[in-house]
C-alpha cells in the first residue's frame, strides 16, 4: 500500500471515529461527485453509528436549510434536516466589528 492512500485510509478513520466532528462553513468549500460521495459517507457512517462508537457532529454554516437542499445531494440534505438540531445564531460578525 502506498503511503499516500495508507494516509488517507487513517485520516477517513479518524474522521468517521473521533468523538466530536466539527465540520466548519459547510458550503463554502468547492463541490464535486467525489467530495458529496465523501461528505455523504461520513454523515451517514456517524448517524447510523456505522463505527460501532458514539459519535458527535457539529456542522456550522451560513447556508438556509433550502440552501442546503439546493446544493447538496438531497440525501445529504435529509440526513441534515432529520438527524440534527438546528440552531440559528443571530449577531454582529465579530471579523467586522474589530476593524
Amino acid at each position: 500500500m502506498s503511503k499516500q492512500k495508507n494516509y488517507t485510509e487513517n485520516v477517513l478513520k479518524s474522521v468517521l471515529e473521533s468523538d466530536l466532528l466539527i465540520i466548519d462553513d459547510l458550503g463554502s468549500e468547492s463541490l464535486n461527485s467525489m467530495k458529496l460521495s465523501e461528505l455523504f459517507n461520513i454523515i451517514n457512517t456517524r448517524i447510523l453509528n456505522l463505527n460501532q462508537k458514539i459519535t458527535k457532529t457539529i456542522i456550522s454554516t451560513n447556508l438556509k436549510i433550502k440552501d442546503i437542499f439546493n446544493n447538496y445531494e438531497e440525501r445529504i440534505g435529509s440526513r441534515i434536516a432529520g438527524y440534527y438540531d438546528i440552531y440559528c445564531f443571530f449577531g454582529d460578525d465579530l471579523r467586522f466589528r474589530n476593524r
